[in-house]
């Protein structure tokens, strides 16, 4: 049996967000998906945190701040792992997410 592709997301998420957001996640794991899994240990994940900006533009309905204002916002960079379906996975991440746009960045991973 061939193994599933392996991807890293990367997402941004409000601080008071993040557990929920990944509790979630690593919940959405299913037959040909697997969030957060790296060989016999599960709801693996990596987060740092930082400070995040954002202007939201006239058609915005910001979560957080005001349509004109630059907004800073104290929020963590989290890493998971994804086997299979990432596209499934990122759906899932903007479900659950709490912004109307999250930032995030998806990366094929290699076996070397």
């Amino acid at each position: 049996m061939a193994s599933l592709p392996r991807y890293k997301l990367i997402f941004f998420s409000p601080v008071n967000a993040t557990q929920n957001i990944l509790s979630q996640l690593f919940s959405a794991s299913k037959d040909g998906m697997r969030i957060g899994q790296i060989g016999a240990y599960d709801r693996c994940a990596f987060a740092c945190r930082g400070t995040g900006q954002f202007k939201p533009l006239e058609n915005a309905n910001p979560t957080i701040g005001s349509v004109g204002q630059v907004e800073f916002v104290e929020e963590d960079k989290v890493e998971v792992v994804v086997q299979g379906d990432v596209k499934a996975a990122v759906a899932e991440l903007r479900k659950v997410h709490p912004y109307e746009e999250p930032a995030y960045e998806v990366y094929q991973m290699v076996d070397v």
